[in-house]
């Protein structure tokens, strides 16, 4: 089974699964958003809102695949990008953070670990363009029934499994804060089993051949 991210761009944008391809919960305002559903296109206001971003801002998002196939995604950006940030009770984010606005992972390919992965794909980029930490609004109750939420804020228990702290608590909405030296500190599965296997060898033992032992030689009388 082969693995890969790959940056979100208007060619990748298509690989979203539809209705988060034509959602704007997080790129609108509240009222611009209701808008562009209810008289717009709301596929063309997602298209317009990922160019300006990476034209501006650079990337904004990772796609995770597997054998080829979509499957997962990760949408970020600085909190002035996104203007649904402003609407939490928690908000707003912090100065030295970037807005995780949401991932998903397919259910057919979920509890394989590509949540860690995108969000340490995220956490790789971020650092190198000098950002501190990732935070996000997670939503403490995710999948009840009735609630009338769109299911575009990821659940609380997805960002405190992948390494998010609660930094402002809410019965609903909490912000939660990842500091990307954490995130950085990682290891993959791949390494973890690697160091289980090899961790009682030395280096040299990796990298030099075995010498065969010397003959023994019998002391002269």
């Amino acid at each position: 089974m082969s693995r890969r991210l790959v940056n979100l761009t208007l060619d990748t944008l298509e690989d979203l699964p539809r209705p988060c391809r034509q959602c704007v919960y997080w790129e609108l305002d509240p009222v611009a958003a209701e808008r562009a559903c209810a008289s717009g296109d709301p596929g063309l206001e997602k298209e317009a809102w990922v160019s300006q971003t990476l034209l501006e801002w650079g990337s904004c998002g990772k796609l995770a695949y597997v054998d080829g196939m979509p499957a997962g995604f990760v949408m970020y950006a600085p909190p002035a990008y996104v203007p649904r940030s402003m609407a939490f009770p928690t908000s707003p984010v912090s100065a030295d953070a970037a807005l995780l606005m949401t991932a998903h992972v397919v259910a057919a390919f979920a509890g394989g670990g590509l949540g860690r992965m995108l969000v340490q794909g995220v956490a790789r980029d971020l650092t190198k363009r000098g950002v501190k930490a990732i935070e996000a609004f997670g939503d403490a109750k995710f999948g009840e029934a009735g609630d009338g939420e769109e299911g575009c804020v990821a659940p609380v228990d997805f960002f405190l499994s992948v390494g998010f702290k609660t930094v402002r608590p809410h019965p609903r909405y909490p912000r939660l804060r990842l500091e990307l030296r954490t995130a950085l500190s990682w290891k993959s599965d791949v390494e973890y089993a690697l160091e289980k296997l090899l961790g009682s060898m030395s280096p040299e033992t990796l990298l030099r051949p075995v010498r065969p032992a010397a003959a023994t030689r019998s002391t002269p009388n």
